[in-house]
Parts: structure tokens; sequence; C-alpha cells
């Protein structure tokens, strides 16, 4: 089993993150641009786990290289049923750099897009709250460099 996929699984929300790059493209199922950085797919991903209900990975197909992952879901959202798929490309650290979600129905995928619609003001704080945070990391490091 694929370390994120356990890492979903248990909601290790701390674990998920630890896996993303710091450069990390998030594409949605339902949002026109992709979302660039750490901190709002972190966000968004927190958010996609208070949406979803009875989430199951069902299916991991891999690549030879392990750089390549398709995790297979099922969920429900509002009271319909969802059927996914997390495409993860992985960069020399081992560390998510693409992410691409896919979902079907159409019914399903609307249900998301009004579930993660009413989440947006808290994962957009949530993702404003961790870039500010790196922020003064990184600054406290460069200090202690100095």
């Amino acid at each position: 089993m694929h370390p994120f996929r356990k890492a979903v699984e248990n909601r290790d929300e701390a674990a998920i993150e630890a896996l993303l790059a710091e450069n990390v493209v998030f594409t949605s199922p339902v949002a026109f641009k992709p979302y660039p950085g750490r901190a709002i797919t972190a966000a968004i991903l927190r958010g996609v786990m208070r949406v979803f209900e009875d989430f199951t990975y069902v299916r991991e197909i891999a690549n030879p290289d392990g750089r390549d992952h398709a995790l297979v879901f099922t969920a429900t959202v509002d009271g319909r049923q969802i059927q996914g798929c997390d495409f993860l490309h992985f960069d020399e650290e081992g560390k998510i750099d693409d992410f691409t979600v896919m979902v079907r129905p159409l019914s399903a995928a609307k249900a998301l897009a009004e579930a993660m619609g009413a989440q947006f003001d808290r994962i957009a704080a949530e993702a404003a709250e961790a870039a500010e945070a790196a922020e003064v990391t990184e600054a406290e490091a460069a200090e202690a460099g100095a």
C-alpha cells in the first residue's frame, strides 16, 4: 500500500501534508484553474476529508518506476455516490508534485462542487495561515544561519 493511500485512509493530515512537495500543483475536478502550492493543496485535502463520507480507495495502480500512481476511490457527497481517481506524480524526492482528481457521475461532481464551495472560505483561511507560518519559519531559519 502506498504511503499516501495509508495516510488518507488513516485520516492523518500531517502525514498527507508531509508527502506534498512545496511546489505541488492540485488540479480539482470542479475548479477551472489548478491550485499551486503545498499550503492550498493541504487545505483543500482537509476540506475534502470533511465533505466526503464513506471514503474508500478501491484500487491502486502504479507505473513500474513508482513515480506515477492512480488511486481509484468511492465516497458519498450529500447523499450521492461518487467514484473518482487521484492521479499522483512524485518528484525525485518522493514527494507529490502533481495531484489531479477526476470524479463521476456529473450529479455527484455537482454535489462535490457545492460542498467544497461551502468550505472554501475556511480552506482559503487555512492555506493563508499555513503559508504565513512557513514564511516565519523560513525567516527564522535564515536568521539562525546568518
